[in-house]
């Protein structure tokens, strides 16, 4: 049987308790990037092993777009209504839910509450849960700024935590992602080591 063809598709993520809640779509299969193209937009899954990353638990997910490839559905005003820890020089933001304490993403730059059809989603709002706004075949969402937020010119950063992906999605196993070695590890602790597939940096984790 041939291997599925890589796609976009979506997926939902929250935090342990549920407050939080997200759409992020990804390309699955993921193709790893060339070492050389790193600096370059792009999905990516990576682990750092600086202390903070570690002490969080981050699996790092970067996106093909982050203003269209991440919605937050719950809260729509996350500087406000999440808990926010900034380390290092401030200008990230380590968003957390203040009920159970999950760190579902870390965000700089332009944002915007904006309306999106349903359509463009690809989920039955549903399924969604509690905390989210639909009406009238739109879904209320928090976003990077459209024209505004772009990482490609560095206006703007997005990591998801893919630890925070909801269970038991149809095409969605982690396991997969270590086992055909699509997770790059960053030597975020000593800024010796380069950029490396495969094995985990001194002080990391796989």
């Amino acid at each position: 049987m041939s291997a599925p063809e890589p796609a976009r598709r979506p997926f939902t993520g929250s935090c342990h308790c549920g407050k939080t809640k997200y759409i992020v779509f990804l390309t699955i299969p993921h193709t790893p990037p060339p070492l050389s193209s790193l600096h370059l937009p792009g999905q990516k899954m990576y682990k750092c092993n600086c202390t903070n990353c570690q002490k969080a638990a981050y699996l790092h997910l970067r996106l093909d777009n982050a203003a269209a490839d991440f919605l937050l559905l719950s809260p729509l005003d996350p500087r406000e209504s999440l808990g926010d820890y900034r380390c290092n020089t401030g200008e990230f933001h380590f968003f957390f839910c203040k009920s159970c304490g999950g760190k579902c993403f870390l965000f700089c730059g332009g944002h915007e509450v904006a309306e999106v059809p349903l359509d463009d989603i690809g989920i039955d709002a549903g399924k969604l849960g509690d905390g989210v706004q639909v009406g009238d075949g739109k879904i209320k969402v928090w976003r990077g700024k459209q024209g505004v937020f772009d990482e490609s010119k560095r206006m703007g950063f997005l990591s998801v935590n893919a630890h925070t992906l909801d269970a038991g999605q149809e095409g969605m196993d982690l396991r997969e992602w270590h086992e055909k070695g699509w997770i790059l590890y960053l030597d975020g602790l000593a800024g010796k080591g380069k950029p490396q597939y495969g094995t985990a940096h001194e002080g990391g984790v796989y």
